[in-house]
């Protein structure tokens, strides 16, 4: 019986363990950490077992149409800040930065031929779950998937579904039997496995491992990496240790605030994690073990009725239940739809009353058409739109209430709805550092109708389609101070 629960691990190939294999696998690409991760959990329990080392192997690939300084740099600051833990812990690492498309190929089948077997994490964004797909059939041992996506295992969820309160309804109902068997907080944690002595140099010439430099930091390493190098390094750091920092500040300065005054861009009373859980730097089983600490609470605290409201099932303080239903609620949706809808960022995915009625108005007269080029460097006539489109371009990140209008604009401003979808994938996934997320697709396609209903009355260009207005939006939200720091003079 594995340590880790059985929804979580999944068989990918029908090969069994090798137990004359010189280590065991573990290929780190969306839990990238060293804590609170059922896929490090399971290699170590293997490890042990099979009397054999651990091997931590985590790659950056160049698959990426969006790749940037940007995301480069936050993932290598993760790659060095796991490679320090590991080295503290004698556990061999080897971190790949690809330095041409396609230069990694190969790599993971060459480690695994060593192997006893392999073990990594599952992601259910398209791209990720067909590598795991292609490799798993190529390699000579078992090939196991661990679901570290979130307090709900993606296969507990028995459909998907079509709005927020269903969701949470069936959390309710289900999640607490899941909440008994969290990751454990440090796997490596007075645990002695034999070292690894070193990889075959066929290995490590062919596919050399990330320079200290590249990790360390230096642009100069970083140029010379085939990528988009007009985007960017954001302000914010990557890394486990920046991760466990803002979950710090979140929970010591903005917490109190966050249910009154998250919508409000002035107060920046957002928790900064999307990021950081995006990037698997950290776990939600560790934010909500962060928060428990804080408020005093243990899951037999939970309210004994599942009634699918936002509030009052948690059984915290305010802002708790309200930064939870967007952790897990909000979170956990989008994870729901992407593991089981292929087609989850296109527009054949949305419910077809927003289909209709987008298709029925996309031949309707806008007074504003803007280029793609032009919506990128934020340049259109309004103010608000352009700081939140200046903060996305400048820091990676969108603030919660304005990504909402900044994606209804675009629909308003594209020649076709399916055109602002495609402009908003390509802006979020270049600048935003939460972006190719499942959780970032569906707040796009919310804006689309997805997870929504219709509102009257009937307008121009988005027909029944939820409407918002920069106009409402500055009445209804502080938006003074932002509007100066992100389009100051405007």
């Amino acid at each position: 019986m594995s340590a880790i629960p059985d929804l979580r691990l999944h068989l990918r190939n029908e090969a069994p363990e090798r137990p004359g294999g010189r280590y065991v696998l573990y290929w780190t690409r969306a839990a990238r950490r060293t804590a609170w991760n059922y896929g490090l959990d399971r290699a170590v329990e293997r490890a042990k077992a099979l009397g054999v080392p651990l091997l931590v192997f985590e790659d950056l690939r160049l698959g990426d149409p969006w790749a940037s300084d940007r995301r480069h740099r936050f993932v290598l600051d993760g790659m060095a800040d796991t490679a320090r833990r590991l080295r503290a812990r004698g556990v061999r690492y080897y971190p790949y930065v690809e330095p041409s498309p396609g230069a990694g190929d190969g790599l993971v089948e060459a480690l695994a031929a060593e192997a006893c077997l392999v073990v990594t994490d599952e992601f259910p964004m398209r791209p990720d779950r067909r590598l795991a797909a292609r490799v798993a059939g190529r390699v000579p041992c078992r090939f196991e998937e661990a679901d570290s996506c979130g307090l709900l295992p993606l296969l507990a969820a028995d459909r998907v579904f079509a709005t927020a309160f269903a969701f949470r309804r069936f959390l309710q109902n289900h999640l607490p039997e899941h909440l008994a068997e969290p990751p454990r907080a440090d796997p490596l944690l007075r645990v002695h496995l034999k070292p690894l002595r070193g990889l075959p140099p066929s290995i490590t010439r062919r596919w050399p491992p990330a320079t200290e430099a590249l990790l360390a930091g230096d642009a100069k390493a970083l140029a010379a990496v085939p990528i988009d190098h007009g985007v960017a390094p954001a302000p914010v750091r990557g890394g486990r240790a920046a991760a466990r920092a803002a979950l710090r500040r979140f929970l010591d300065r903005r917490l109190d605030q966050y249910a009154d005054r998250r919508n409000h861009p002035d107060d920046d009373a957002t928790s900064g994690l999307a990021p950081y859980l995006h990037f698997g730097h950290v776990s939600p089983h560790e934010v909500l073990a962060a928060l428990a600490a804080r408020e005093g609470w243990s899951p037999d605290r939970l309210a004994a009725k599942a009634t699918g409201g936002r509030e009052g099932w948690w059984v915290m303080g305010p802002g708790a239940e309200a930064f939870l239903d967007q952790l897990v609620t909000w979170r956990e949706l989008g994870y729901n739809f992407a593991s089981r809808c292929d087609d989850y960022d296109a527009w054949a995915s949305l419910p077809a009353w927003a289909r209709r009625t987008l298709a029925d108005h996309a031949r309707d007269r806008r007074p504003y058409r803007y280029a793609r080029a032009r919506l990128a460097a934020a340049c259109t006539h309004d103010r608000l739109w352009n700081a939140a489109q200046g903060q996305l371009v400048c820091e990676g990140r969108l603030h919660n209430y304005l990504r909402m209008l900044w994606g209804k604009k675009i629909l308003e401003w594209s020649r076709s709805p399916e055109a602002a979808l495609d402009v908003m994938i390509d802006l979020n996934n270049r600048y935003a550092l939460d972006g190719c997320d499942p959780n970032s697709y569906s707040g796009i396609l919310w804006i689309l109708g997805r997870y929504d209903r219709p509102w009257g009355p009937r307008r121009a260009v988005f027909g029944t389609v939820r409407y918002m207005s920069s106009e409402n939006t500055r009445r209804k939200v502080r938006v003074r101070g932002y509007l100066e720091r992100y389009a100051p003079g405007a």
